[in-house]
C-alpha cells in the first residue's frame, strides 16, 4: 500500500478530506522521526512501538566478489508488533 492509498483509505474511513488526511499523516511522520532522533520510543499501545537500536561492527561478504567485509556499528530502526496488530493477522 502506497502513502497516496492510505491517505486516500484514512480520508474515506474518517470522512475527512485527502488533504486534510495527508497533513495529518506528513506531521505523525516528522513527529516519529524527530523522537527517535532524540533517542526516544514511539509506542502505539495495540499497534507496535518504534525505537532505534545500535548494531556492531561486523563482517560480511560481498556477494559479488566473495571478499570479508567490514560493516561498520550504527543505527537502525526496530519495530515491534503490537499485541492486537500481532493477534488480527
Amino acid at each position: 500500500m502506497s502513502k497516496y492509498e492510505i491517505i486516500s483509505a484514512i480520508a474515506q474511513k474518517t470522512g475527512s478530506t485527502k488533504t486534510t488526511t495527508e497533513t495529518f499523516l506528513n506531521g505523525f511522520i516528522e513527529t516519529v522521526k524527530e523522537t527517535l532522533k532524540k533517542g526516544g520510543d514511539v509506542s502505539l499501545v495495540g499497534f507496535g512501538t518504534f525505537k532505534v537500536i545500535e548494531t556492531k561492527e561486523r563482517n560480511g561478504r560481498n556477494p559479488q566478489t566473495g571478499k570479508v567485509i567490514k560493516i561498520s556499528a550504527g543505527k537502525r530502526v526496530k519495530f515491534t508488533v503490537g499485541k492486537n496488530l500481532k493477534e488480527s493477522v
